[in-house]
């Protein structure tokens, strides 16, 4: 995760004096990469100290070192399409700017959805999910929209998931699980009370737990095993969860697409899903 994601992400669980400087950075690196700590401290009315200080809590063995990452960075953010924007849609918005606000929050949130998740982690996930006996997947609103979606591709490759909408079932399901089988928790906020108090009792019952979650640290990331980070733009997209879901929906479609390289006969169990349909649709349409 790069780290004005970083600092983006723990901006809120700051002391004031280092919001203010970790607000400055990330709403203007460009600038910050020009100034010294000197600078940057009479910018924003704070001391050199606090600025140094500031580096170190982040990891930073000097203020240059931050830089450096910074830098870094900026060398790797992907760039919004010409043509599209991205900035708060708001009430006199015509409908062209709409459109390319919202389309600009869309694909700016996937992009850094992607980037904050490493190789590694989501090869770590690909083995859990592979080699789990059942796969259980929970969320709560828009969230179980994307759990249902991502249990329907699973059953495609001949996986055994659990999914429902009912909280309470999901609940009972959860309560069979048991070491060997995976809960796929996915809440953007991590605090959805429902979706915590499942993944509390599926590790409880010694159940590998991955969480779908923001980069923030929230109460379901402390009792997941795994986490996936979805970043999402929600204040600017200002609608229900659209980007969050967006972000969820780009992760779960990635680690389809990897299951399905992985599996040796997943296209012959994809093939079968699809006949199967097909004779489905000629009987209703005849």
């Amino acid at each position: 995760m790069s780290v004005l994601n970083r600092i983006n992400a723990k901006l809120d669980g700051m002391a004031p004096g280092d919001r203010e400087i970790g607000q400055y950075i990330v709403d203007n690196p460009d600038q910050m990469l020009r100034l010294s700590t000197a600078a940057l401290a009479a910018a924003i009315g704070r001391s050199q100290s606090s600025v140094v200080k500031f580096s170190q809590k982040l990891g930073y063995a000097s203020y240059q070192e931050l830089k450096l990452a910074v830098s870094e960075a900026k060398a790797q953010e992907w760039q919004v399409p010409a043509g599209v924007i991205h900035g708060s849609i708001e009430v006199g918005d015509s409908y062209q700017v709409i459109l390319k606000k919202l389309v600009g929050s869309k694909l700016l949130s996937i992009q850094r959805t992607v980037g904050a998740n490493t190789e590694r982690i989501i090869s770590r996930t690909l083995e859990l999910l592979d080699g789990a006996r059942r796969i259980h997947l929970v969320g709560v609103g828009a969230s179980s929209l994307v759990a249902r979606d991502f249990s329907y591709k699973l059953m495609k490759l001949g996986r055994n998931v659990l999914h429902d909408s009912d909280s309470h079932i999901q609940m009972a399901n959860v309560s069979t699980l048991g070491p060997g089988d995976v809960l796929f928790a996915l809440s953007y906020s991590g605090a959805s009370i429902e979706t915590l108090r499942i993944a509390e009792l599926a590790r409880k019952r010694g159940t590998m737990v991955i969480a779908v979650t923001g980069v923030h640290d929230n109460p379901l990331s402390r009792v997941a095993d795994i986490c996936l980070y979805t970043i999402a733009d929600e204040e600017r997209a200002r609608s229900s969860s659209i980007t969050a879901r967006d972000a969820q929906l780009a992760l779960t479609d990635l680690l389809f697409i990897l299951l399905l390289q992985k599996q040796p006969d997943a296209n012959e169990y994809v093939h079968n899903s699809e006949v199967a349909v097909s004779v489905l649709k000629a009987e209703l349409s005849s």
